[in-house]
């Protein structure tokens, strides 16, 4: 990589590279010893969109890429024009991602075309499979951002020769990139994952049927029309939207604790002047300590969401519940992600202009603290929430499938019977319990998120 060169065009570059390797020894492997061709296409097809993945985020959230630049001449009219702007680039970025998904399980459809419905879906787990073939990239880009962030605030801190900080700036604003690009591809390997367990959950369900001698599809259809289906859809597309605020809000709260010991830390004798050093530790166990206490809640709705829809609402509901929340999940993972890197890189690169207050550039210009209002609005959006749906459509996936089961099993129970009757009252006593324990949860998320103390 030359001395001038944009780091991110070297870390494509090897990208690419190892996807070209990658789809190359599927086809050897495929070809020689599964003697198929469509195992080798449907993991291209995967590969294929790790790729586009990658060179999607690069285009919203990268310095020099347009939707970046207009959130830079955004900044011009102060931080509500900023923000506006972050929101736009944001929301195009989620329906290009969700469209290069679409894309790659249409793909594998069409490879298996004319096949059985398991053998689709087995064509889409290999999708899965070529998306996260690239995974020891994706693992190394993930890690190269919070270092190069913490190199920058370390030379900030310093204050090294500025060439060698225009450097550290640049590998940071790359960094905010390559942590974008993963998070787009960890959402997506999510949502991939999440039509393959799709076809487990049908399956469970006809086999939990079977071991009822009750009488069973072929298939296990979810009919949209229905309104209990038509309800849990609803439900499960709102789950990421309260997640997501229960995420910010414990953003808040946190940071409510560490802007008041740092004002606490202020008002120490000699702390100022630098005679006294400050109490790091103090910030850290608050960082941390509230990181593990906020935890409680945003479990307790990923992990008990689903017996409750599943419970009250039954099979075919709770299936629509899934397609909810995978639809909806994906969507604001990758707007917010995307969102807070380009507020990000926007700010960064008013930070790189000659500093004239006079003509609004530079740092401690307008132009620059309406980016980094920007930028602390994106934040949490970053590196709080948008990650963290990913994990969160994983859980409550595999949280259906384990509970699938009993969900047939009290369906058929009030079928035949009453909520009141000796099969279906536990489990009517189980979504009750974890309703009441979802409200709380919701109880205490909505403590005051931004009450400081008052300065003395």
């Amino acid at each position: 990589m030359g001395e001038e060169e944009n780091a991110f065009k070297a870390i494509d570059r090897g990208y690419r590279l190892a996807a070209l390797i990658s789809i190359a020894s599927f086809w050897l492997i495929a070809l020689t010893y599964m003697n198929d061709w469509r195992v080798a296409a449907a993991t291209t097809a995967g590969v294929l969109l790790a790729v586009i993945t990658n060179t999607l985020t690069e285009y919203f959230t990268g310095t020099e890429k347009s939707p970046v630049q207009e959130i830079k001449q955004a900044t011009t009219g102060g931080p509500a024009t900023t923000i506006l702007a972050g929101l736009y680039v944001g929301m195009e970025s989620s329906v290009w991602a969700i469209f290069a998904v679409s894309a790659a399980i249409f793909a594998s459809v069409l490879i298996f075309a004319g096949e059985s419905v398991t053998l689709i879906l087995y064509g889409v787990a290999l999708c899965g499979i070529g998306q996260l073939t690239l995974t020891g990239n994706n693992i190394s880009m993930d890690a190269f951002g919070p270092i190069a962030d913490n190199a920058n605030g370390i030379g900030e801190m310093c204050r090294m020769d500025p060439k060698a900080r225009k450097i550290m700036a640049d590998l940071d604003a790359v960094g905010n990139t390559t942590k974008a690009v993963t998070k787009g591809i960890a959402i997506a390997s999510a949502v991939i994952a999440a039509v393959s367990l799709f076809g487990a959950y049908g399956d469970t369900v006809i086999q939990t049927l079977h071991s009822l001698k009750l009488p069973t599809p072929d298939h296990f259809v979810i009919n949209v029309a229905v309104p209990e289906v038509f309800i849990g859809m609803l439900i499960g597309g709102a789950i990421p939207f309260l997640f997501s605020s229960m995420t910010i809000r414990a953003v808040g709260r946190s940071a409510n604790l560490i802007v008041d010991e740092v004002r606490r830390q202020f008002r120490i004798p000699g702390l100022m002047e630098g005679k006294v050093q400050p109490d790091y530790g103090k910030a850290v166990e608050i960082c941390t300590a509230a990181a593990q206490r906020e935890l409680l809640g945003v479990g307790a709705l990923a992990v008990l969401v689903p017996l409750i829809v599943g419970f009250l609402l039954h099979e075919q509901a709770l299936g629509g519940f899934l397609a909810g929340v995978i639809l909806s999940g994906q969507l604001m993972a990758v707007f917010m992600a995307n969102a807070g890197g380009a507020w990000d890189n926007a700010k960064k690169t008013i930070e790189d202009e000659p500093r004239d207050l006079a003509k609004n550039t530079g740092k401690g210009s307008e132009r620059h603290k309406a980016g980094v209002v920007g930028d602390t609005v994106g934040d949490p959006l970053k590196d709080t929430a948008g990650p963290a749906l990913n994990p969160m459509i994983k859980v409550i996936n595999l949280v259906a499938v384990l509970i699938v089961p009993l969900v047939v099993q009290v369906s058929q129970a009030t079928k035949t019977g009453t909520w009141l009757s000796m099969e279906s009252l536990p489990y009517a006593g189980i979504a009750l319990v974890s309703l009441a324990i979802v409200v709380w949860a919701l109880w205490y998320s909505r403590r005051g998120a931004f009450k400081f103390e008052t300065p003395s």
